[in-house]
């Protein structure tokens, strides 16, 4: 049975218990009675499109999955999924842009829900020399580009640790988010041969992050990562990117970067 023809009740029922939640934890959150939702998740009432919306908060359920549960109640949907190229779009995507560019000479980019590259700057193309060409096809994705052997494996210091840092992230963005395509990721990746536990480190950096170390040449590149994302957006390709920032997690990677960024600059005057 497709997910669309599902009743509405299963829906709701289904991202309670994803969020490990009990009738009465909803019901208190949602300001309704335990009995109404009972009723609501059995069928024998039915939710008004105030109310889809409402539990859907409360739940924090995607905006992708909002849609279906609207529709399954009978309504339209109300989120849109728009192109970042759209017009309606250019000014998130001026952010986007300013964000990318102004991070140099640091390396960051930008992924949808299911880790595929969207947008990067001039700063994250050399790290990816000795990459296989078949990884650097579109759609390009990032966590296989990260773990595969053809990728940046062979030449990551800490892959044991990295590896196991990224597959809890694919692992709690699916519990979020339900998205079958990062669960296949997720099993995918994890696929991969599994590297020795006593790969090579760097500072320990005072155990505050895990650092992502990077073998470029002669040097080793220690990056900390952040994220971000848009966090009121409406718009269904918004609510689904995430900003990957890179920095530097030492004097000599910030030295290295700024030096490639230099010859970057050099080479095109």
């Amino acid at each position: 049975m497709s997910l669309k023809t599902r009743p509405v009740g299963d829906h709701i029922r289904e991202w309670r218990q994803r969020r490990r939640m009990s009738q009465l934890d909803l019901a208190l959150d949602a300001d309704i009675s335990t009995r109404h939702l009972s009723f609501l998740e059995t069928g024998r009432a039915q939710p008004s499109r105030e109310m889809v919306l409402h539990l859907a908060d409360q739940l924090n359920i995607p905006l992708r999955e909002r849609n279906v549960i609207l529709v399954a109640a009978g309504f339209a949907p109300v989120f849109a999924e728009r192109p970042l190229e759209d017009p309606e779009l250019a000014s998130a995507r001026r952010a986007v842009d300013l964000i990318l560019k102004g991070h140099e000479p640091y390396p960051a980019l930008v992924v949808d829900l299911r880790w595929n590259l969207v947008a990067a700057n001039a700063a994250v193309g050399p790290l990816l020399d000795g990459v296989d060409p078949e990884l650097l096809q579109a759609p390009i994705n990032v966590i296989r580009l990260a773990l595969h052997p053809k990728g940046l494996a062979s030449r990551t210091a800490n892959l044991a640790q990295w590896r196991n840092h990224l597959l809890e992230r694919l692992r709690r963005e699916a519990d979020l988010t339900a998205d079958p395509g990062l669960i296949a990721l997720m099993d995918e990746v994890k696929g991969y041969p599994v590297p020795p536990a006593s790969d090579r480190r760097g500072e320990d950096y005072g155990q505050v992050a895990v650092p992502y170390q990077l073998l470029m040449g002669d040097n080793l590149l220690s990056f900390y990562s952040t994220t971000t994302v848009f966090g009121t957006a409406v718009d269904i390709t918004l609510s689904e990117l995430t900003l990957e920032t890179f920095f530097p997690a030492d004097p000599a990677t910030a030295e290295a970067l700024a030096q490639a960024h230099a010859a970057r600059t050099a080479a095109a005057a």
